[in-house]
């Protein structure tokens, strides 16, 4: 056999280097390394879909059984029985799910992921959750900038995950806004929430996904006055609303900043496409019933998590949270997080970010 020449075995192991990366990443899409970028840090900026542990134990019924039965096992500030859609997208990216920011300090080796600025119960505007709104949490960042906790130029190997899943309309519904003057208020939220997505930006971060309102109407708290059976399309319309305006918006900042660094997270039809069943490559599971939850309330007095004076129970749980797309009124289980993730309109999306 002939000795190889030195270019020969040169270029032998430059097409094996470039193989063995594409295994290992070869849930990050395909485009992965067309000009070498591959994100190292994720900021995540919300609400409980993307809230990891940030809000306070004593308030939240994140920290209270049965939430995080599933994983890791007990309550650990998921809203959630278990991984909820940060971890699916630090797992997309190969990235660590970034640390709550509450626990920043105790755990800064992690800081180099990034960080989960989310709060469960928040959205654009002051809610009735007593944390941050998401001014507050770009504001976060902005002073661990300032500190240099992380150098600027760090950012520029970032991507952010902004989720804004409905709160501001549920307290807009709770304090008796009109119906007459919902419209104007979509507006208002898209307008702040494309301020909070140039700000990000400019701050350094690299790519920001925003994510589209999911069909609020087909939640369990909406879907329980029939039965668990059909959604509610009066809240649905509005919902298109603001995806419609949101990916207005996502196109203007991309024209503003010549780039592509903002892109709509496809969240909602996402949802669709698992109510519908069409689930990629069919490795997700069927619903039998999508609309209904696995963990609730004994009444309408009590939730998920609730517990009388006397530390009883005050909620009713399914045999298997695999079985159920929804965990309580609002959110997914992990499986059902698991079937959105899988989806074509979510994979779709996610190529985005490179």
């Amino acid at each position: 056999m002939d000795t190889p020449t030195p270019l020969f075995s040169l270029l032998c192991f430059f097409l094996f280097s470039l193989f063995l990366a594409e295994e290992q990443h070869v849930v990050e899409g395909s485009r992965v390394w067309t000009f070498g970028f591959r994100p190292k840090m994720l900021f995540v900026f919300g609400d409980s879909y993307a809230d990891t542990g940030n809000n306070r134990k004593a308030l939240a019924s994140s920290w209270k059984l049965p939430y995080g039965i599933t994983f890791p096992g007990k309550p650990a500030g998921r809203f959630s029985d278990g991984r909820v859609l940060t971890d699916f997208i630090a797992g997309y990216l190969a990235i660590k799910t970034p640390v709550p920011y509450r626990y920043r300090k105790e755990l800064g080796g992690r800081l180099k992921y990034g960080l989960n600025f989310a709060y469960g119960g928040t959205g654009v505007f002051d809610t009735p959750a007593p944390e941050p709104n998401m001014t507050t949490q770009i504001d976060f960042l902005q002073q661990l900038l300032n500190d240099s906790v992380y150098p600027k130029r760090a950012l520029k190997t970032s991507v952010a995950l902004v989720s804004l899943a409905g709160n501001d309309y549920s307290n807009y519904i709770a304090t008796n806004g009109s119906t007459a003057g919902f419209p104007v208020f979509i507006g208002r939220v898209v307008n702040q929430m494309k301020v909070n997505l140039k700000r990000i930006h400019n701050l350094g971060v690299r790519k920001i996904a925003a994510s589209a309102l999911q069909p609020l109407g087909c939640l369990p708290r909406s879907t329980a006055q029939f039965s668990f059976e059909q959604c509610n399309e009066s809240e649905n319309a509005l919902v298109g609303l603001h995806n419609q305006l949101l990916a207005q918006a996502v196109n203007d900042l991309n024209k503003e900043t010549n780039s592509s660094s903002f892109f709509v997270l496809d969240i909602y039809n996402a949802f669709w496409n698992v109510f519908n069943q069409k689930q990629a490559h069919q490795v997700s599971p069927t619903f039998v019933n999508p609309f209904e939850p696995c963990c609730v309330g004994v009444s309408a007095a009590f939730s998920c998590g609730s517990v009388d004076e006397n530390g009883v129970k005050q909620y009713t749980l399914c045999s298997n949270p695999k079985s159920k797309f929804f965990w309580d009124t609002v959110h997914p289980t992990e499986q059902g997080w698991r079937a959105v993730y899988s989806t074509p309109a979510l994979q779709s999306s996610l190529k985005q970010f490179w």
